[in-house]
């Protein structure tokens, strides 16, 4: 069984992204989106408006989109896989966002980066927040460019 990771988060998180569970690159670096091609980190700085995000060390990264009360995780705390994609995934286990109230109390607002994540978004919507399915940002979701990913990742902060 694998593992993910803790979210990133603090009191003053109002916006979390939530991935679908960490790729093979992500579990070797214990970093979320860690794979050079994922564009995560190039889209959450765009949106910041902080475009060097990416190219700054991981720690750097988590303070400084925490600062912008955004914050990170995963809708799923453990599975069976098979490399890195989603398809893959075998006996999933959720993440206890029950818990989220306690780490995030200004949290109002969950996106879910990919189709996966979003297969989630009744259930939170269901407990009170705002939710939003973006497109993935993994390598793997090659149909959208970029510049078509970002102008939906814009919504983030509406």
């Amino acid at each position: 069984m694998l593992r993910g990771f803790p979210p990133v988060v603090d009191n003053g998180t109002h916006t979390i992204i939530l991935g679908s569970f960490p790729g093979e690159a992500s579990l070797a670096a214990t970093q979320y989106y860690a794979h050079p091609r994922n564009q995560f980190w190039r889209l959450v700085g765009a949106v910041l408006g902080e475009a060097s995000l990416h190219e700054i060390p991981y720690d750097q990264r988590l303070i400084r989109v925490l600062a912008h009360g955004i914050g990170i995780w995963d809708v799923l705390d453990a599975c069976h896989r098979e490399g890195s994609l989603d398809s893959a995934i075998r006996h999933a286990q959720p993440n206890d966002f029950a818990s989220l109230r306690a780490h995030a109390p200004q949290l109002k607002k969950v996106c879910f980066n990919g189709k996966t994540a979003g297969r989630f978004a009744p259930v939170i919507g269901a407990a009170g927040y705002v939710t939003l399915v973006l497109p993935s940002s993994s390598p793997a979701n090659a149909m959208l460019s970029f510049d078509q990913k970002l102008r939906l990742w814009r919504d983030i902060l509406t």
